[in-house]
Protein backbone atom coordinates (compact mmCIF):
# COMPACT_ATOMS: atom_id res chain seq x y z
CA UNK A 1 0.00 0.00 0.00
CA UNK A 2 1.58 2.87 -1.11
CA UNK A 3 2.90 5.49 1.89
CA UNK A 4 -0.16 8.53 1.06
CA UNK A 5 -2.62 5.73 1.21
CA UNK A 6 -1.48 4.24 4.56
CA UNK A 7 -1.23 8.08 6.16
CA UNK A 8 -4.86 8.58 5.16
CA UNK A 9 -5.65 5.58 6.55
CA UNK A 10 -4.26 6.31 9.80
CA UNK A 11 -5.34 9.34 9.85
CA UNK A 12 -9.51 8.16 9.81
CA UNK A 13 -8.21 5.94 12.25
CA UNK A 14 -7.01 8.27 14.99
CA UNK A 15 -9.27 11.43 13.54
CA UNK A 16 -12.20 9.36 13.63
CA UNK A 17 -12.93 5.77 14.55
CA UNK A 18 -10.32 6.53 17.80
CA UNK A 19 -11.28 9.76 18.48
CA UNK A 20 -7.79 9.86 20.10
CA UNK A 21 -7.41 12.59 22.88
CA UNK A 22 -4.40 13.65 24.55
CA UNK A 23 -3.86 11.57 28.02
CA UNK A 24 -5.65 8.60 26.54
CA UNK A 25 -3.59 5.12 27.08
CA UNK A 26 -3.94 3.42 23.67
CA UNK A 27 -2.81 -0.16 22.86
CA UNK A 28 -2.05 -1.32 19.21
CA UNK A 29 -2.11 -5.27 18.89
CA UNK A 30 -1.08 -6.08 15.63
CA UNK A 31 0.84 -8.87 13.47
CA UNK A 32 4.05 -8.59 12.13
CA UNK A 33 2.68 -7.70 8.49
CA UNK A 34 0.84 -4.81 9.67
CA UNK A 35 4.07 -2.47 11.11
CA UNK A 36 4.09 -0.18 8.34
CA UNK A 37 0.39 1.30 9.30
CA UNK A 38 1.58 0.62 13.15
CA UNK A 39 4.45 2.69 12.59
CA UNK A 40 1.87 5.80 11.56
CA UNK A 41 -0.68 5.36 13.58
CA UNK A 42 2.04 5.61 16.19
CA UNK A 43 3.41 8.44 15.44
CA UNK A 44 -0.47 10.27 14.54
CA UNK A 45 -1.53 9.28 18.21
CA UNK A 46 1.71 10.51 19.89
CA UNK A 47 1.15 13.93 18.04
CA UNK A 48 -2.21 13.95 19.95
CA UNK A 49 -0.77 13.16 22.93
CA UNK A 50 -1.48 9.64 23.53
CA UNK A 51 0.06 7.25 25.69
CA UNK A 52 0.83 3.92 23.59
CA UNK A 53 1.35 0.31 23.95
CA UNK A 54 2.09 -2.20 21.18
CA UNK A 55 1.65 -5.68 21.38
CA UNK A 56 3.06 -8.00 18.56
CA UNK A 57 1.07 -10.91 18.21
CA UNK A 58 3.19 -14.36 16.66
CA UNK A 59 0.83 -16.60 15.26
CA UNK A 60 3.11 -19.65 15.26
CA UNK A 61 2.93 -19.11 18.87
CA UNK A 62 -0.96 -19.06 19.15
CA UNK A 63 -1.11 -22.46 17.46
CA UNK A 64 1.11 -24.16 19.57
CA UNK A 65 -0.52 -22.90 22.60
CA UNK A 66 -3.78 -24.87 21.23
CA UNK A 67 -1.72 -28.09 20.40
CA UNK A 68 0.23 -28.45 23.45
CA UNK A 69 -1.55 -26.51 26.64
CA UNK A 70 -2.81 -28.99 28.99
CA UNK A 71 -6.66 -27.85 30.30
CA UNK A 72 -5.17 -26.26 32.68
CA UNK A 73 -3.19 -24.03 30.65
CA UNK A 74 -6.33 -23.51 28.74
CA UNK A 75 -8.30 -21.93 31.29
CA UNK A 76 -5.45 -19.44 32.46
CA UNK A 77 -5.73 -16.03 32.50
CA UNK A 78 -2.82 -13.86 32.72
CA UNK A 79 -3.05 -11.26 35.27
CA UNK A 80 -1.56 -8.56 32.45
CA UNK A 81 -4.32 -9.20 30.26
CA UNK A 82 -6.63 -8.82 33.19
CA UNK A 83 -4.61 -5.08 33.71
CA UNK A 84 -4.77 -4.52 30.20
CA UNK A 85 -9.01 -4.70 30.01
CA UNK A 86 -8.94 -2.62 33.34
CA UNK A 87 -6.07 0.23 32.57
CA UNK A 88 -6.28 0.76 29.08
CA UNK A 89 -8.63 3.99 27.24
CA UNK A 90 -8.69 2.69 23.78
CA UNK A 91 -7.36 -0.66 22.13
CA UNK A 92 -6.61 -0.53 18.32
CA UNK A 93 -6.42 -4.26 17.07
CA UNK A 94 -5.00 -3.96 13.33
CA UNK A 95 -5.28 -7.71 11.95
CA UNK A 96 -2.52 -8.96 9.41
CA UNK A 97 -2.19 -12.93 9.93
CA UNK A 98 0.84 -14.14 7.48
CA UNK A 99 -1.10 -17.11 7.39
CA UNK A 100 -5.12 -17.26 7.71
CA UNK A 101 -4.74 -21.62 7.96
CA UNK A 102 -2.80 -21.19 11.06
CA UNK A 103 -5.16 -22.83 13.16
CA UNK A 104 -6.63 -25.33 10.76
CA UNK A 105 -4.87 -28.14 12.84
CA UNK A 106 -6.69 -27.44 15.85
CA UNK A 107 -8.58 -29.32 17.73
CA UNK A 108 -12.72 -27.36 17.72
CA UNK A 109 -13.43 -28.91 21.28
CA UNK A 110 -10.06 -27.08 22.82
CA UNK A 111 -10.30 -23.54 21.09
CA UNK A 112 -13.95 -23.72 22.48
CA UNK A 113 -12.79 -24.25 26.16
CA UNK A 114 -10.57 -21.32 25.60
CA UNK A 115 -13.29 -19.61 25.10
CA UNK A 116 -15.32 -20.19 27.99
CA UNK A 117 -11.99 -19.86 30.23
CA UNK A 118 -12.29 -15.97 28.80
CA UNK A 119 -16.03 -15.33 28.90
CA UNK A 120 -15.34 -12.98 32.22
CA UNK A 121 -12.75 -11.11 31.06
CA UNK A 122 -14.71 -10.57 27.48
CA UNK A 123 -18.00 -9.39 29.30
CA UNK A 124 -16.21 -6.90 31.42
CA UNK A 125 -14.24 -5.94 28.08
CA UNK A 126 -17.80 -5.26 26.72
CA UNK A 127 -19.55 -3.71 29.33
CA UNK A 128 -16.60 -1.10 29.38
CA UNK A 129 -17.87 -0.71 25.61
CA UNK A 130 -21.13 -0.31 26.76
CA UNK A 131 -20.66 2.30 29.83
CA UNK A 132 -18.68 4.32 27.01
CA UNK A 133 -15.46 3.71 29.38
CA UNK A 134 -13.47 2.05 26.49
CA UNK A 135 -12.77 2.80 22.97
CA UNK A 136 -11.93 -0.38 20.56
CA UNK A 137 -11.47 -0.37 16.47
CA UNK A 138 -10.77 -3.55 15.19
CA UNK A 139 -9.45 -2.83 11.27
CA UNK A 140 -7.49 -4.61 8.81
CA UNK A 141 -3.83 -4.29 6.94
CA UNK A 142 -3.40 -5.69 3.81
CA UNK A 143 -0.92 -8.73 2.67
CA UNK A 144 -0.62 -11.36 0.79
CA UNK A 145 -1.56 -14.32 2.77
CA UNK A 146 -5.16 -11.93 2.83
CA UNK A 147 -5.33 -12.13 -0.69
CA UNK A 148 -4.42 -15.31 -1.47
CA UNK A 149 -7.59 -16.33 1.46
CA UNK A 150 -9.67 -13.53 -0.58
CA UNK A 151 -8.91 -14.87 -3.94
CA UNK A 152 -7.36 -11.63 -5.44
CA UNK A 153 -3.73 -9.99 -6.19
CA UNK A 154 -2.01 -8.07 -3.27
CA UNK A 155 -2.74 -4.96 -5.51
CA UNK A 156 -6.53 -6.36 -6.20
CA UNK A 157 -6.85 -6.83 -2.19
CA UNK A 158 -5.01 -3.21 -1.69
CA UNK A 159 -7.94 -1.82 -3.79
CA UNK A 160 -10.52 -3.43 -2.42
CA UNK A 161 -9.76 -2.88 1.10
CA UNK A 162 -9.10 1.15 -0.01
CA UNK A 163 -12.66 1.33 -1.52
CA UNK A 164 -14.45 -0.37 1.37
CA UNK A 165 -12.50 2.03 3.45
CA UNK A 166 -13.33 5.22 1.51
CA UNK A 167 -9.85 5.68 1.44
CA UNK A 168 -9.66 6.43 -2.09
CA UNK A 169 -11.66 9.17 -1.95
CA UNK A 170 -10.40 12.97 -0.97
CA UNK A 171 -11.80 13.30 2.76
CA UNK A 172 -13.00 9.55 4.00
CA UNK A 173 -13.45 11.50 7.44
CA UNK A 174 -16.11 13.20 6.18
CA UNK A 175 -17.65 11.09 4.30
CA UNK A 176 -17.97 8.44 7.21
CA UNK A 177 -19.19 10.96 9.39
CA UNK A 178 -22.22 11.43 6.70
CA UNK A 179 -22.35 7.73 6.73
CA UNK A 180 -23.20 7.86 10.05
CA UNK A 181 -26.05 10.35 9.90
CA UNK A 182 -27.26 8.29 7.43
CA UNK A 183 -27.52 5.09 9.10
CA UNK A 184 -28.71 6.98 12.52
CA UNK A 185 -31.73 7.45 10.44
CA UNK A 186 -31.96 3.62 9.27
CA UNK A 187 -31.82 2.94 13.82
CA UNK A 188 -34.39 5.56 14.47
CA UNK A 189 -36.75 4.12 11.96
CA UNK A 190 -36.08 0.22 12.77
CA UNK A 191 -36.63 1.35 16.58
CA UNK A 192 -39.90 1.74 16.34
CA UNK A 193 -40.79 -1.32 15.00
CA UNK A 194 -41.14 -4.51 16.95
CA UNK A 195 -41.53 -8.20 14.73
CA UNK A 196 -39.19 -8.80 12.23
CA UNK A 197 -39.21 -11.50 9.78
CA UNK A 198 -36.60 -12.52 7.08
CA UNK A 199 -37.19 -14.41 3.72
CA UNK A 200 -34.83 -15.40 1.80
CA UNK A 201 -33.50 -18.28 0.12
CA UNK A 202 -34.05 -21.59 2.54
CA UNK A 203 -34.95 -18.70 4.77
CA UNK A 204 -38.02 -18.19 7.24
CA UNK A 205 -36.82 -16.22 9.94
CA UNK A 206 -38.65 -14.53 12.52
CA UNK A 207 -37.77 -12.53 15.93
CA UNK A 208 -38.52 -9.72 18.37
CA UNK A 209 -36.58 -6.57 18.76
CA UNK A 210 -39.08 -5.19 21.22
CA UNK A 211 -37.52 -2.87 23.92
CA UNK A 212 -33.94 -3.09 22.28
CA UNK A 213 -31.68 -0.91 20.73
CA UNK A 214 -30.42 -0.77 17.01
CA UNK A 215 -27.15 0.29 17.39
CA UNK A 216 -25.31 2.29 14.27
CA UNK A 217 -22.14 0.69 13.05
CA UNK A 218 -20.30 3.73 11.27
CA UNK A 219 -16.55 2.80 11.33
CA UNK A 220 -15.71 3.36 15.01
CA UNK A 221 -15.47 -0.13 16.46
CA UNK A 222 -14.90 -1.80 13.04
CA UNK A 223 -12.99 0.09 10.31
CA UNK A 224 -14.48 -0.74 7.45
CA UNK A 225 -18.08 -0.61 8.96
CA UNK A 226 -21.20 -0.49 7.62
CA UNK A 227 -24.12 -2.34 8.88
CA UNK A 228 -27.42 -1.22 11.34
CA UNK A 229 -27.87 -4.45 14.11
CA UNK A 230 -29.68 -5.16 16.94
CA UNK A 231 -29.76 -8.27 20.17
CA UNK A 232 -33.41 -10.36 19.56
CA UNK A 233 -35.33 -11.05 22.19
CA UNK A 234 -33.48 -13.96 23.45
CA UNK A 235 -36.68 -16.44 23.01
CA UNK A 236 -38.54 -15.14 20.32
CA UNK A 237 -36.44 -16.88 17.24
CA UNK A 238 -38.42 -19.66 15.41
CA UNK A 239 -37.92 -20.40 11.98
CA UNK A 240 -35.25 -21.52 9.76
CA UNK A 241 -32.01 -19.74 7.91
CA UNK A 242 -29.70 -20.70 5.78
CA UNK A 243 -26.55 -19.00 5.72
CA UNK A 244 -25.15 -18.27 2.02
CA UNK A 245 -21.67 -18.07 2.10
CA UNK A 246 -19.47 -20.33 4.74
CA UNK A 247 -19.09 -19.53 8.33
CA UNK A 248 -15.71 -19.12 9.17
CA UNK A 249 -14.76 -19.22 12.80
CA UNK A 250 -10.57 -19.08 13.53
CA UNK A 251 -9.63 -20.31 10.00
CA UNK A 252 -11.96 -23.28 10.21
CA UNK A 253 -14.41 -23.46 7.68
CA UNK A 254 -18.04 -24.20 7.73
CA UNK A 255 -20.38 -24.69 4.22
CA UNK A 256 -23.96 -24.40 3.69
CA UNK A 257 -24.92 -24.09 6.98
CA UNK A 258 -28.32 -24.38 8.06
CA UNK A 259 -30.12 -23.71 11.30
CA UNK A 260 -34.07 -24.22 12.79
CA UNK A 261 -34.80 -21.94 16.01
CA UNK A 262 -37.71 -22.65 17.89
CA UNK A 263 -38.45 -20.34 20.97
CA UNK A 264 -35.24 -19.03 20.46
CA UNK A 265 -32.66 -21.75 20.61
CA UNK A 266 -31.05 -23.99 17.47
CA UNK A 267 -33.06 -27.27 17.73
CA UNK A 268 -31.90 -28.44 14.04
CA UNK A 269 -28.16 -27.94 12.31
CA UNK A 270 -26.39 -29.11 9.37
CA UNK A 271 -24.18 -28.16 7.11
CA UNK A 272 -22.34 -29.57 4.03
CA UNK A 273 -19.11 -29.58 5.54
CA UNK A 274 -17.95 -28.69 8.60
CA UNK A 275 -20.76 -30.00 10.50
CA UNK A 276 -18.31 -31.46 13.04
CA UNK A 277 -16.73 -27.93 14.12
CA UNK A 278 -20.59 -26.83 14.18
CA UNK A 279 -21.68 -29.18 16.67
CA UNK A 280 -18.78 -28.19 18.54
CA UNK A 281 -19.24 -24.23 18.85
CA UNK A 282 -23.20 -25.03 19.59
CA UNK A 283 -22.21 -26.99 22.26
CA UNK A 284 -19.74 -24.67 23.88
CA UNK A 285 -22.18 -23.35 26.62
CA UNK A 286 -26.40 -23.16 26.75
CA UNK A 287 -25.89 -19.41 25.35
CA UNK A 288 -23.64 -20.83 22.41
CA UNK A 289 -27.48 -22.14 20.90
CA UNK A 290 -29.03 -18.61 21.08
CA UNK A 291 -28.50 -15.67 18.71
CA UNK A 292 -26.89 -12.86 19.60
CA UNK A 293 -27.54 -10.51 17.11
CA UNK A 294 -28.62 -9.68 14.23
CA UNK A 295 -27.20 -6.99 11.43
CA UNK A 296 -28.38 -5.65 8.45
CA UNK A 297 -25.07 -5.10 6.24
CA UNK A 298 -25.23 -1.27 4.26
CA UNK A 299 -21.62 -1.44 3.07
CA UNK A 300 -22.18 -1.53 -0.75
CA UNK A 301 -18.78 -0.71 -1.58
CA UNK A 302 -18.27 -4.71 -0.65
CA UNK A 303 -19.59 -7.01 -2.81
CA UNK A 304 -17.11 -9.73 -2.87
CA UNK A 305 -17.12 -12.29 0.14
CA UNK A 306 -13.33 -12.63 1.13
CA UNK A 307 -13.76 -15.46 3.72
CA UNK A 308 -12.91 -12.56 6.30
CA UNK A 309 -16.25 -11.68 8.47
CA UNK A 310 -14.56 -7.84 9.27
CA UNK A 311 -15.52 -7.48 5.79
CA UNK A 312 -18.16 -9.98 4.89
CA UNK A 313 -20.70 -9.18 7.28
CA UNK A 314 -20.66 -5.67 5.76
CA UNK A 315 -21.74 -7.05 2.47
CA UNK A 316 -24.43 -4.29 0.84
CA UNK A 317 -27.48 -6.57 0.71
CA UNK A 318 -26.72 -9.47 3.05
CA UNK A 319 -27.71 -10.12 6.75
CA UNK A 320 -25.93 -11.78 9.45
CA UNK A 321 -26.78 -13.39 12.36
CA UNK A 322 -24.47 -13.90 15.59
CA UNK A 323 -24.58 -17.38 17.55
CA UNK A 324 -23.61 -16.34 21.21
CA UNK A 325 -22.77 -13.27 23.27
CA UNK A 326 -24.91 -10.46 22.50
CA UNK A 327 -23.71 -7.32 22.61
CA UNK A 328 -24.83 -5.43 25.61
CA UNK A 329 -25.28 -1.98 24.19
CA UNK A 330 -28.41 -3.77 22.17
CA UNK A 331 -29.93 -4.52 25.05
CA UNK A 332 -29.61 -8.01 24.31
CA UNK A 333 -28.84 -10.51 27.45
CA UNK A 334 -27.47 -13.69 26.09
CA UNK A 335 -24.52 -15.05 27.42
CA UNK A 336 -22.00 -17.34 25.53
CA UNK A 337 -17.99 -17.44 25.56
CA UNK A 338 -18.78 -17.68 21.65
CA UNK A 339 -20.06 -14.66 19.72
CA UNK A 340 -20.12 -15.80 16.07
CA UNK A 341 -21.33 -14.08 13.14
CA UNK A 342 -22.61 -16.08 9.88
CA UNK A 343 -23.78 -14.37 7.00
CA UNK A 344 -26.83 -14.68 4.55
CA UNK A 345 -27.34 -13.24 1.40
CA UNK A 346 -30.33 -11.11 0.65
CA UNK A 347 -30.27 -9.83 -2.86
CA UNK A 348 -33.15 -12.20 -3.38
CA UNK A 349 -34.88 -11.96 -0.43
CA UNK A 350 -37.05 -9.41 2.17
CA UNK A 351 -37.07 -8.17 5.04
CA UNK A 352 -40.80 -7.30 7.06
CA UNK A 353 -41.30 -4.95 9.96
CA UNK A 354 -44.59 -5.46 11.89
CA UNK A 355 -45.82 -7.70 8.53
CA UNK A 356 -44.48 -4.14 6.39
CA UNK A 357 -42.49 -4.70 3.68
CA UNK A 358 -39.11 -2.58 4.22
CA UNK A 359 -36.40 -4.12 2.65
CA UNK A 360 -36.08 -5.87 -0.68
CA UNK A 361 -33.48 -7.52 -2.79
CA UNK A 362 -30.79 -6.25 -0.93
CA UNK A 363 -31.81 -2.77 -0.14
CA UNK A 364 -34.43 -1.00 2.00
CA UNK A 365 -37.47 -0.04 -0.17
CA UNK A 366 -38.68 3.12 2.78
CA UNK A 367 -38.05 6.81 2.87
CA UNK A 368 -36.49 7.76 5.77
Amino acid sequence: MKSCAIEKFAKVLVDYSMDIQKGDNLCIQTHIPSLLLVQEVYKQALQKGANLTVNVMVEELNELYYLHASDEQLAYISPLKVLEVGHFDAFLVILGNENIKSMAGVDSERMAKRAQAKKDLNTKFMQRMCDSDLKLCITQFPNNALAQGAGMSLRGYEDFLAKACFLNEENPTELWRNYSKEQAKICAFLMGKKNFRIVSEGTDLRFCAEGRTWVNCDGRINFPDGEVFTGPVEDSVNGTIRFSFPGVYHGKEVEDIQLKFEEGKVVHADAKRGKEILESMLNTDEGARRAGEFAIATNYNIQTFTKNILFDEKIGGTVHLALGSSIPVSGGVNKSAIHWDMVCDMRNGQIYADDELIYENGKFIIDF
